[in-house]
């Protein structure tokens, strides 16, 4: 059949009648024939067994007018998030000592807690401790939910009470003994069974609904998959799934960027560096103060920062070249492209939040150390250098320290000690009194602090140096970077693989948690640095053990 007559005239529509026979079946054709005159399905044996044959298909009737398609496309009506079923979401007390706010994290959702969990909360509120005082605001979260007298257990709570508009759930307390059945291997007085046995009650009670365990236990959520019961780790804390998707603040340029992107290019000289504005299909992919390069044989490399994006335009400002020693920082010099970057964003005076990652032995605490110190004693731009960590020990704890804040500190700034004395070394023209003498200037300029004092403090024209960071919580993370006043920068170093505290993974760690609401902001930069410069040792252990 041939097509139907093109429109006369531009973005005119044709009519239903044009192609309605296009959609009639074609009776003509020998399947259409065949499958008219249906015969009487055979039969075949098969070991004295009668197996019919399948009956042949009915013919496709003909499309009725009305469900023709239109010329117009209709568009696809999509199914509203949260239309199903809630899910009733057990949750463990790990969790609520983890996150105080868990209760208003799960949507639309209904949340039930097993009495069991509030003895819990009850035994672990006593304390300075970080666990304590997140058991102490869920017991405060939990008495402004049920501050009404008049509530009806079976009801529940609405979550959405005390101003969380995002929690459209309900909060159920277990009222009733459960008698569930468990194996007769697992003790039926201990608080993780009993959590357990509540949530097979409830998934017998409860057949229609999906009844979830929340538990940051892996041993607890490997024991209720082994019961048969839908178990998960508490996700909302972490920032990123996986933690090779983190930002890492280094994007190559491809290897046309001057042939895509040099036409419609401006560039200028200012303040000793060379700057270009860009417009093209690379300016979506960048944000502020991400460094981006571009390394040719033949051809002179680019290093450059993003400073600004304006539209669908970037400007892109050249480096400084740290990695030539008339440009050292108190001695020390780059050895790689990302200590390059890294020295960058340290010795910016408008860069007020710096983090750096990377493996051991990539020079973080020496660069910001020699910039720090650079900064203080030589620029005067900030008062003295505030170094603290986490104290979480890698092996078994040695017991109470002596001394004063900074003497208990002491043992724990081993890396700061091997630093100071690195760069002590560089300078060699001052003779053995005057390294003496600078040696003592700058412990004079270096303070060190404990985090368990940092609530309240506000730091003026202060260096602060935050080592070990990848096991601060992102509460934590917050309290810290809270302190900063005006004039202050705050530089965080980490490793992401050498995570030390209990419950903390690469995506829910305060670093990742920073690095991650930090990109882009005009004065804040990350470097994720890539090869490490302590020793051949040092590196091939970290890549081989």
């Amino acid at each position: 059949m041939p097509l139907p007559k093109p429109p006369a005239a531009k973005a005119a529509i044709l009519s239903s009648a044009d192609f309605e026979p296009q959609s009639a079946p074609r009776t003509g054709r020998r399947g259409a024939k065949n499958m008219t005159a249906a015969p009487q399905a055979p039969e075949f044996h098969d070991g004295g067994v009668a197996i019919a044959a399948p009956t042949p298909r009915p013919p496709v009737a003909a499309r009725p007018a009305a469900e023709t398609p239109s010329a117009h496309p209709v568009a696809r009506v999509r199914t509203p998030r949260g239309t199903g079923p809630a899910k009733l979401f057990v949750l463990d007390t790990n969790v609520l000592m983890h996150d105080p706010t868990c209760l208003f994290r799960f949507d639309e959702h209904d949340v039930f807690l097993p009495m069991i969990s509030l003895e819990e909360l009850y035994s672990h509120k006593k304390g300075m401790s970080e666990v304590a005082r997140n058991a102490r605001q869920v017991s405060r979260e939990l008495d402004a939910l049920a501050s009404d007298g008049t509530l009806d257990p079976k009801a529940g709570i609405a979550l959405a009470r005390t101003g969380h508009k995002e929690a459209a759930g309900r909060l159920y307390f277990q009222t009733t003994l459960f008698d569930a059945k468990l194996p007769d291997g697992l003790p039926q007085g201990k608080a993780d069974n009993q959590i357990l046995g509540v949530v097979k009650a409830l998934r017998e009670q409860m057949k229609e609904r999906e009844v979830v365990l929340v538990s940051k236990d892996i041993n607890m959520r490997v024991k209720a998959r082994a019961l048969g019961l839908a178990a998960e780790d508490y996700f909302n804390d972490k920032v990123l799934e996986d933690g090779d998707l983190l930002y890492t603040g280094v994007l190559p340029l491809p290897a046309d960027f001057w042939e895509r992107h040099g036409k419609t290019m401006e560039s200028w000289s200012q303040g000793g560096h060379t700057y270009y504005r860009i417009a093209g299909p690379l300016v979506p992919a960048l944000l502020v103060n991400q460094f981006v390069y571009l390394e040719q044989p033949g051809a002179a490399a680019l290093y450059a920062r993003v400073t600004e994006i304006t539209g669908k335009s970037a400007v892109l400002k050249t480096l400084k070249d740290f990695s030539h020693a008339k440009n050292a920082v108190w001695g020390v010099t780059a050895r790689n492209r990302e200590q390059n970057f890294a020295l960058n964003l340290l010795m910016d005076p408008e860069c007020d939040f710096v983090s750096l990652t990377g493996t051991a032995g990539t020079g973080k605490t020496l660069m910001s150390l020699a910039a720090g110190l650079s900064q203080v004693l030589d620029e005067r731009r900030y008062s003295e250098i505030i170094v603290t960590r986490v104290t979480v020990p890698v092996g078994e704890d040695i017991g109470f320290l002596p001394g004063t804040e900074e003497e208990k500190m002491g043992p724990w700034m081993g890396a700061l000690d091997d630093n100071l004395e690195v760069l002590a070394r560089s300078d060699s023209s001052a003779g053995e009194w005057g390294r003496a003498a600078t040696q003592d200037l700058v412990r004079s300029k270096i303070k060190i602090k404990s985090l368990n004092f940092m609530r309240g403090r506000t730091f003026l024209n202060k260096f602060v140096l935050i080592d070990e960071a990848q096991n601060l919580t992102p509460k934590q993370m917050k309290t810290l970077v809270t302190r900063a006043g005006p004039g202050t920068k705050i530089v965080c170093l980490g490793n992401l693989a050498q995570i030390d505290t209990p419950y903390l993974t690469e995506g829910s760690s305060g670093l990742t948690f920073a690095v991650d609401r930090f990109k882009g902001w005009p004065h804040s930069g990350h470097v994720m640095l890539a090869r490490g410069e302590r020793s051949r040792l040092a590196d091939f252990a970290s890549e081989a053990l």
